[in-house]
């Protein structure tokens, strides 16, 4: 039966996104059920592209990105794939109208990875338009459930979101991305003379995208609006704690957020929401 290998696919999904995302897990669990599995989807999509560039690195990862596109774009052009993870993507794809467009960008922003080791103004632009900027548009078809006009006004506002989310993961990740991978992604920037102009610089621009975030998820239906304020909390913590930062205390570790106080910060998120303080 298909359905059970549908049924089977989903739930290695949710399986993979809650091995590599604790956050992104519990943001899901508190969107509308009728949206939960199509966003464990999108994220095992991308969690498994991300992991090619990333981590691969005894094997050709440019044959396995290659490989990985192409039975993406027959995934969707077949509605089946004997991948699990490709097979519930392209169910949501086909049921959404995620354009393939969307998809095609963040490929291309996972192909910068693998030969890209520092950005332009017009290449981290790129970079962040797929690898960001995209998936949050595909998360947005689900949320808005075809409806092209809502789609369409609220496509500005999450961009600047995803954007906001991505450039706060390449501070939290300076460390990671510089010393393993060899990877600076904002542009013009030393990262080893790292100073607190340049720093302030780039939370300036994040600012400016957590404001235009947030206009639109007040703008989102209330089926989505509250897991996707959950994620904007979360990431908002995230980056309050990164501003208290020297430049040199980045470069140094990993920040993260505990279990313990994501669990406040879910609690305080649901009472505003409840209360319609967004």
């Amino acid at each position: 039966m298909k359905e059970l290998f549908d049924e089977v696919s989903i739930k290695t999904s949710k399986i993979v996104t809650k091995k590599y995302s604790t956050s992104f897990s519990l943001g899901i669990r508190f969107l509308n059920k009728n949206f939960r599995n199509s966003i464990y989807s999108i994220y095992g999509f991308v969690r498994f592209a991300d992991e090619i560039v990333d981590s691969f690195h005894k094997y050709d990862k440019q044959i396995l990105l290659s490989e990985f596109t192409r039975d993406t774009h027959l995934s969707i052009e077949r509605k089946i794939s004997l991948n699990p993870i490709l097979n519930s993507f392209q169910a949501v794809v086909n049921k959404y109208n995620i354009e393939k467009d969307l998809i095609d960008s963040f490929l291309s922003s996972m192909e910068m990875d693998l030969n890209k080791k520092e950005h332009s103004e017009e290449s981290y632009k790129k970079y962040i338009l797929g690898s960001a900027e995209a998936v949050g548009l595909m998360c947005l078809r689900v949320f808005t459930e075809n409806n092209n006009g809502l789609y369409n006004e609220l496509k500005p506002y999450a961009m600047s979101l995803g954007a906001a989310f991505q450039k706060i993961n390449f501070l939290r990740d300076l460390n990671a991305d510089y010393i393993g991978m060899g990877r600076i992604y904002f542009p013009n920037i030393n990262i080893e003379e790292l100073n607190q102009e340049t720093k302030l610089d780039i939370e300036n621009d994040i600012e400016l995208d957590f404001e235009e975030g947030l206009i639109g998820i007040r703008k989102l239906p209330k089926k989505s609006r509250f897991g996707v304020y959950v994620a904007y909390i979360y990431y908002r913590s995230l980056f309050n704690k990164i501003k208290k930062l020297q430049p040199q205390s980045i470069l140094e570790e990993r920040i993260r957020i505990p279990n313990a106080q994501k669990m406040v910060l879910f609690a305080g998120s649901y009472l505003r929401n409840s209360l319609n303080l967004l």
